[in-house]
C-alpha cells in the first residue's frame, strides 16, 4: 500500500556523440568543398554562389552519410559495400539512359533530316572555295574591311595590324564623333532624304576642319553634297571595276571551335557603304544625274550580294538593311519621274535577282546547324558558359533570373549526361523545322505569319518551363535574331516586290501616259509574272490616288487590310511597329 511514487525525469535535449560527431564531419566537408569548388566555379555573377553553396552541401552531406555509414557498419562491411555498389550501379545507369535517349533521339532527326535534304552539320552550310584571282572579297579594297582581324586565309590576327585603312567604310561623316544627319530608309515613311540637311552638316564641318572648302555663295544641297562625296571617286572606280568578278567568298575562320566567335567585321563596312552610295545616288538625281545615280545603286546592290553565301542569320539581316537604304534613291527618282525606260528595265532586272524567301529558308536552316555546333562546344567546355554570354556577339544577354540561375546549375555542372545536350539540340532544331522553316513556301512565294507566331507562342512556353532538356535551348532563343527573322525577311521580300511593281507602274507610264487602272495590264511585258502579296497569296492592293498618283501596299504581317495606313519606321533595320499595320509604297504629297 506504501507504494513509492515514480518521478519522470525529463528527456535530456543533449546531443549524442555521435550526433556531434557527425556534424563536426559534415562542418569539416562542407568546408573542404568550398575551398575545392569555388575555384573551380569560375564565379562571374552573384547567381553562381548559390549553385556552388548546393553543389557543396549535397557533396559534403552523401560523405559525411558514408562516412557515418562505414563507422555504424564497421562490423558489417558487406552489407556497406553492397549498398555503394548499388549506388554506383544506378549512377552509371541513369548516365547510360539518359545518354542513349537523347543521342538516339537526336540521331534520329539527323537522318530524317538528310533524307529530305536539310543541313544537319555545319560543314554543309559553309560556302565552297573559289578561285581567288576572281574573288570580289579578296580584292585590294574590299579586304580592307578585314584585313586588320583577318588575314586572307580566314585566321584571326593577334595583335589587330592597325597599319591597314579600312577604305570600304567610305567615311563620309569625315570626323569621328560628330553629329551627322541620318541616313535611313526614309521612304518607308514617305519621306525623302534631307540634303538640306546635311549640306548645313558638311558646311558646319568647312568652319571646323580644313577637310573640305566650298564655293560662295552656296550650291543647292544636292550639288554641296556631291562636291563632298567626289572625294571617294577614285575608290568607287576601283570598287566598281573589281565587283565585275563573278565570285565572292570572304575568308571567314569557319573551322573556329566556337563559331559564335566567327569574326565579321566586314558587315559594318559593307553597310556604310550602302548608306553613302545611297546618299550620293540620291543627290545625283536631284541633279538629273540618272546614269550616275543607277551606277552607284548597282553598286550597293552588288555589295549586297557579296555576302550572300555566308551561312549567317545577322549577315542576311545586314542584306536587307542594305537593301533598304539602296531602294530611297529607287523611290525618289520614281517619284520624280526621273527615270528613264532603259534605267527602269535595268533596275528591275537588278532587284529580280534578290530573294529574301529563299535566303530565308536557307538562313534559318544555317542557324540551326549553327547553334548545334555552339551547343556542342558548350558541352565541350561548360565552363566557357558564361564567357560566352557574358561577351554574346550578336547583341547584349537577355536571360530572366529563373533562366540565369538554371544555366548556372547547368554549366557548374560538367558531368550532367551528354544525352542532355542531345535533348537540347533535338529540341532547337525540331522546333525550328516545325514551325520556322515550313512558313515559308517557296513555290508558291507565300509566308504564314500565323505559322510563326504559332511557334513563337510554343517558344515562349516551353521556356516557361525549363528543364534539363529545354535549358540551352531556350538561351539561344533568346538571340536577337532567332525569333524575330521571320518578320524581317518577309517585310524584306514584300519591298522588294513593291519597287519592282512600282518600276512596273512607272515604265507602263511611260509608255501610256497614265498608271494602269489595274496590275495585270503590267504582264507580260512590263513584269511577268506580277508579284502577288506574299502574305495570304493575294493580289497587291492598288489603286489610283486623285492627284494621279497610287498607292500600293501589302497587307503586313499582321494579316489585315488597313486600308494601306502605312507602320511608323524607325532606324535603318526596322525592330519595332512591323507587325502593325499595311506594308505601303507610297510617294510624297509634295
Amino acid at each position: 500500500m506504501n507504494q513509492v511514487p515514480q518521478i519522470t525525469r525529463p528527456k535530456s535535449t543533449a546531443l549524442s556523440p555521435a550526433f556531434r560527431l557527425w556534424l563536426k564531419l559534415l562542418v569539416a566537408l562542407l568546408v573542404i568543398s568550398l575551398i575545392i569548388l569555388i575555384p573551380l566555379g569560375d564565379l562571374h555573377h552573384p547567381a553562381d554562389v548559390l549553385p556552388v553553396l548546393a553543389a557543396a552541401g549535397v557533396l559534403s552531406l552523401l560523405l559525411s552519410v558514408g562516412g557515418w555509414l562505414c563507422h555504424r557498419w564497421r562490423q558489417q562491411w558487406r552489407r556497406a559495400l553492397f549498398l555503394l555498389a548499388c549506388f554506383a550501379t544506378a549512377i552509371a545507369l541513369f548516365y547510360a539512359e539518359e545518354d542513349w535517349r537523347g543521342s538516339h533521339a537526336w540521331n534520329q532527326f539527323q537522318r530524317q533530316a538528310a533524307v529530305h535534304g536539310v543541313p544537319v552539320d555545319f560543314a554543309s552550310v559553309v560556302p565552297p572555295p573559289v578561285p581567288a584571282d576572281q574573288n570580289f572579297a579578296l580584292t585590294p579594297l574590299v579586304s580592307s574591311s578585314y584585313a586588320q582581324m583577318i588575314d586572307p586565309t580566314g585566321h584571326e590576327i593577334r595583335p589587330r595590324n592597325t597599319n591597314v585603312v579600312n577604305r570600304l567604310t567610305m567615311h563620309f561623316w569625315l570626323v569621328d564623333g560628330s553629329k551627322y544627319p541620318s541616313v535611313l530608309s526614309a521612304w518607308m515613311n514617305g519621306n525623302r532624304m534631307d540634303l538640306t540637311a546635311w549640306q548645313q552638316y558638311y558646311r558646319t564641318l568647312a568652319t571646323q576642319t580644313n577637310l573640305l572648302h566650298f564655293s560662295t555663295p552656296p550650291q543647292s544641297a544636292a550639288a554641296d553634297v556631291l562636291q563632298v562625296l567626289r572625294r571617294f571617286d577614285p575608290d568607287l572606280e576601283e570598287l566598281r571595276r573589281d565587283s565585275q568578278l563573278p565570285f565572292s567568298r570572304f575568308p571567314l575562320e569557319y573551322d573556329k571551335e566556337n563559331p559564335a566567335m566567327i569574326l565579321l567585321p566586314h558587315l559594318a563596312a559593307l553597310k556604310c557603304a550602302s548608306q553613302m552610295l545611297s546618299l550620293r545616288a540620291t543627290a545625283e538625281l536631284a541633279t538629273g544625274g540618272g546614269d550616275p545615280a543607277l551606277a552607284d545603286i548597282k553598286l550597293s546592290l552588288r555589295l549586297t550580294e557579296s555576302v550572300h553565301s555566308e551561312p549567317f542569320l545577322i549577315t542576311h539581316l545586314v542584306r536587307i538593311a542594305m537593301l533598304q537604304l539602296t531602294l530611297q534613291p529607287v523611290w525618289e527618282g520614281l517619284a520624280d519621274h526621273r527615270w528613264n525606260a532603259t534605267q527602269l528595265a535595268e533596275l528591275d532586272a537588278e532587284l529580280g535577282k534578290l530573294d529574301f524567301l529563299t535566303d530565308y529558308q536557307t538562313g534559318m536552316g544555317s542557324d540551326s546547324v549553327f547553334v548545334n555546333r555552339e551547343m556542342e562546344y558548350v558541352r565541350r567546355h561548360p565552363d566557357q558558359y558564361f564567357d560566352l554570354t557574358d561577351n554574346w556577339p550578336f547583341g547584349p544577354k537577355m536571360v530572366d533570373p529563373k533562366s540565369d540561375l538554371a544555366m548556372s546549375i547547368f554549366s557548374f555542372c560538367h558531368l550532367v549526361p551528354c544525352g542532355w545536350y542531345a535533348q537540347n539540340q533535338l529540341r532547337y532544331a525540331r522546333d525550328l523545322a516545325d514551325f520556322y522553316q515550313p512558313a515559308v513556301d517557296v513555290t508558291n512565294r507565300l509566308f504564314a505569319p500565323a505559322l510563326v507566331r504559332q511557334g513563337d507562342a510554343h517558344m515562349t512556353n516551353e521556356c516557361q518551363h525549363l528543364s534539363p532538356y529545354n535549358i540551352l535551348e531556350c538561351l539561344f532563343l533568346q538571340w536577337p535574331m532567332a525569333l524575330d527573322a521571320g518578320i524581317k525577311f518577309a517585310h524584306g521580300q514584300s519591298c522588294l516586290d513593291l519597287a519592282r511593281v512600282a518600276i512596273g507602274l512607272e515604265r507602263y507610264r511611260l509608255d501610256q501616259g497614265k498608271y494602269p487602272d489595274s496590275l495585270t495590264a503590267l504582264a507580260p511585258q512590263y513584269l511577268n509574272p506580277v508579284p502577288h502579296d506574299i502574305i495570304g497569296g493575294q493580289p497587291l492592293h492598288y489603286r489610283l490616288t486623285p492627284d494621279g498618283q497610287f498607292v500600293l501596299y501589302s497587307i503586313g504581317w499582321n494579316e489585315r487590310d488597313d486600308g494601306g495606313v502605312s507602320l511608323r519606321v524607325t532606324g535603318d533595320l526596322p525592330e519595332s511597329n512591323l507587325d502593325q499595320g499595311d506594308w505601303v509604297w507610297r510617294f510624297p504629297q509634295n
